[in-house]
């Protein structure tokens, strides 16, 4: 599957109304511009009139500013007119296309509530059986069935947007707010924060990872697992490591730690991104990461952590097997 980016291309009924609409009023804000513009030109481009010499070109000059007049005034009326109708026009198709995606067609398959953090996103699954897990900055859903997004701030106001699946919706502390999307073909679409809210606001990225049916399913059973046991020698010490250094933040479902305020880590190689969305997520960028924080995201909450040579060693030797 090839990532996605372009906000001008959809994927799925709920982007598709809002992408008409998108092209409709840059169409309409276009033709605007080019008449302001010609009409600006042809007053830039009329000759202003010398000053009369004689009685009967004073008169003269006056009859022609008097039809100058009258021509403007009709000019503003028509303007005014057709200016009105545009406007109406564009807030009746605004409200239609807002009516068109409010609801999704059919009952959701799947709700998946998003929490917006300072400067990343935590992704809850819940179970048919009642249980639940989290993950971070990347969301997964089966292709041609809606999703239900539950969305919420824990701390600053953000907005929740995957231009290519529906239109932005807002993360606001203390509230709840829904949207729904619909994924037509397998692939990855990117999203964005789009409300600032903060110096990383460039890099509080995530995807949306639309699989078929069957791999989906294989991927939410895989995501429900535990975490792997240390085999050992390296990747044990890395996991004792990872304990007492980054425990208080971080959980990984199977081991003792059980952090809350940071990315759950249990399934961490599985992730194409890491930092939300700031780098790929490759062994040396996951040691890089833990390492230099504070370089790849400043003021971001996560701190850079001072590793000797084999500490790193063993830690990377750990995160790998995160599967």
């Amino acid at each position: 599957m090839t990532p996605l980016a372009y906000f001008l291309h959809s994927a799925g009924p709920a982007s598709g109304p809002v992408l008409a609409l998108d092209w409709g009023l840059a169409a309409l804000c276009l033709g605007v511009c080019i008449v302001i513009a010609g009409l600006l030109y042809m007053a830039l481009r009329r000759k202003r009139r010398e000053s009369a010499t004689s009685d009967e070109a004073l008169a003269q000059a006056n009859v022609a500013d008097e039809q100058g007049e009258r021509t403007a005034n009709r000019i503003v009326a028509v303007g005014t007119a057709i200016s009105s109708a545009l406007l109406l026009g564009a807030l009746v198709a605004m409200l239609r296309v807002l009516a068109a995606v409010a609801d999704p067609p059919r009952e959701p398959a799947l709700t998946v509530t998003v929490t917006a953090y300072d400067w990343w996103w935590k992704v809850t699954y819940r179970t048919p059986a009642g249980t639940s897990f989290d993950t971070a900055n990347e969301i997964h859903i089966p292709t041609g069935e809606p999703v239900r997004i539950d969305l919420q701030s824990a701390d600053v106001v953000h907005a929740f947007w995957v231009p290519a699946l529906a239109g932005k919706t807002q993360a606001i502390p203390g509230q709840v707010n829904h949207q729904w999307f619909e994924a037509d073909r397998p692939g990855i679409w990117r999203g964005q924060c789009t409300q600032f809210c903060g110096p990383q606001h460039a890099h509080m990225a995530m995807e949306v990872v639309a699989q078929t049916p069957a791999d989906f399913a294989r991927w939410l059973d895989a995501q429900r697992q535990p975490a792997a046991a240390a085999p050992g020698g390296a990747a044990l010490r890395g996991e004792q490591l990872f304990d007492a250094r980054c425990s208080g933040c971080h959980a990984v479902r199977g081991t003792p730690s059980s952090g809350a305020q940071a990315p759950d880590l249990t399934h961490l190689v599985s992730r194409r991104l890491i930092a939300a969305g700031t780098l790929a997520n490759t062994p040396v960028n996951r040691l890089d990461w833990v390492e230099h924080a504070q370089q790849r995201k400043p003021e971001s909450l996560m701190p850079d952590i001072a590793l000797t040579p084999a500490e790193a060693s063993d830690l990377g030797a750990w995160l790998d097997t995160l599967q």
